[in-house]
């Protein structure tokens, strides 16, 4: 019988001697109270002084040299220093590129970074739960029940709902299409003759969640919009019908709850009386726009959310907390589940298991803590002041609408639906489309602000989103004087 240690030697054998080498040499991966302590102290430090200067950093820092960044950042088989290591995260990653938890962050859509979810992030890595299922990690899964049972009242969907903390809005919408997709029993070779309707505005994500899922050769039905860029109700209703007398099975309509170029919400209601009667799987987008839910008025611009068949939310953008959280909601949760439980042979100790598992509703079985990042700052703090600030930015976005037009030769978009304003210079002579990407160029340069453009109805347009917890009216004042003081400056030019 092959033994790995001989029951006759009473000294060391090789196996022993190797198994002690290999352990010393692997001992720096423990640590004691004492070094991490001091580790603790100085990563604490470290991120103090990130944020003591934050209010006073440019909105955004040009790269530095590749080469020497990547050489900074290269390690090997001898021990740094913490210090040394922290100096280079300071250089290379946190002093360069987008700061977004500045005030002033007003691009693409803003994303939080709420301290105390850091300091969540932080005790998920210590204790590193694994939520993934319900005999493993009761409490943590129990958790992540809660809040989603929580955001399902918030948004309107009944008890019979169930939802996923997934790591963004793109696996969000994975699921979201995939429970559709399960949910009609569609096939391989019925996908062609599937359509999906949508718009212009839809997010770019969307179409990658359907090749993800299989359903990247069905029709797509890119529908027309009104003067603020939402679906058209009627539009919708004929294309349906059309598709209908042609053959076509119409399958999906994908609505957005604040869409990220201009932030239009889509006629919600109305759109629902057509799934309805049409019976067509009822998807709205509510990554940015979904938390507004939160405070009375956002309730009464998302009229009609709680009609959907399934939706998704950023809780690292309305909510306030860092990158890396999404979440999925299906009104009827066994429409999730049926299209992700599995089990192996390996799992069959948790064959009884009574507590819920998240991975039986994701495509996740390894997954981080993710709830206890979304749970703490809420537990703390409360909801009230959450809706607060959402509030705020709903009144400063339509405040800054209200300045900028006012300001001679800017065309402001619509009026916001959100928290999203869009507006474009038009000079005197030359290209408004030229002047605009110079615009957005020497705002970046002056580094006050942070705007970003897109592309409405073929014109260059410039965007600011509001929705830093951060972010009040001064500085909305400072985009403002900005913005007058590059126009000016450009116009002389």
């Amino acid at each position: 019988m092959n033994r790995l240690f001989s029951d006759s030697c009473t000294g060391p054998t090789p196996t022993r001697k190797r198994l002690q080498e290999l352990r010393e040499l692997a001992r720096p991966l423990e640590s004691d109270a004492a070094s991490r302590a001091a580790d603790l102290a100085k990563v604490a430090q470290h991120g103090e002084s990130f944020l003591e200067q934050l209010p006073t950093r440019p909105v955004y820092v040009p790269p530095g040299d590749r080469s020497k960044s990547i050489e900074a950042m290269q390690f090997s088989s001898s021990p740094a220093s913490l210090e040394d290591a922290l100096a280079v995260l300071s250089e290379h990653v946190d002093g360069v590129g987008h700061n977004l938890g500045s005030s002033r962050f007003f691009a693409y859509i803003p994303s939080g970074g709420l301290y105390k979810a850091a300091l969540a992030d932080y005790l998920a890595a210590v204790t590193n739960r694994y939520s993934g299922v319900g005999h493993a990690s009761p409490g943590a899964t129990r958790m992540e029940e809660m809040l989603l049972r929580w955001l399902a009242g918030v948004v309107g969907y009944p008890d019979t709902s169930e939802g996923d903390l997934t790591s963004g809005g793109s696996m969000a919408a994975v699921s979201a299409v995939m429970a559709a997709r399960e949910s009609c029993a569609i096939k391989s070779r019925d996908v062609a003759e599937r359509v999906v309707y949508l718009t212009s505005q839809t997010h770019h994500t969307f179409r990658k969640a359907l090749h993800i899922t299989g359903m990247g050769d069905c029709v797509i039905r890119e529908l027309v919009t009104d003067d603020g860029f939402r679906m058209s109700p009627a539009a919708l209703q004929e294309t349906i019908s059309a598709d209908r007398a042609k053959g076509l099975v119409p399958w999906f309509i994908a609505a957005s709850a604040g869409t990220t170029d201009v932030g239009a919400v889509d006629p919600l209601d109305k759109i629902a009386d057509i799934a309805q009667q049409e019976q067509v799987w009822f998807h709205v987008d509510a990554a940015y726009g979904g938390a507004f839910a939160l405070c009375d008025e956002g309730k009464r611009r998302l009229k009609g959310l709680d009609r959907s068949d399934s939706l998704i939310l950023d809780p690292h953008k309305g909510f306030f907390l860092p990158g890396g959280v999404g979440v999925v909601l299906v009104r009827d949760g066994s429409k999730l589940f049926n299209a992700y439980h599995a089990r192996g042979t390996y799992m069959q100790d948790m064959l009884h298991d009574t507590e819920r598992s998240p991975c039986d509703l994701s495509p996740e079985l390894t997954r981080p803590f993710r709830a206890l990042r979304f749970w703490l700052p809420f537990k703390i703090l409360g909801t009230a002041p959450f809706a607060a600030a959402l509030e705020e930015k709903l009144l400063l976005a339509q405040y800054f609408h209200e300045r900028i037009s006012e300001i001679e030769g800017i065309e402001a978009g619509p009026p916001p639906d959100l928290s999203i304003v869009t507006f474009r210079y038009v000079p005197d002579t030359g290209s408004a489309d030229e002047f605009n990407r110079r615009l957005v160029d020497a705002l970046r340069d002056d580094g006050r602000i942070f705007l970003t453009s897109t592309t409405m109805a073929g014109c260059y347009n410039i965007r600011l989103a509001v929705l830093g917890y951060n972010t009040h009216l001064a500085a909305i004042e400072t985009a403002l004087t900005a913005i007058r003081e590059q126009i000016a400056e450009l116009s002389n030019a």
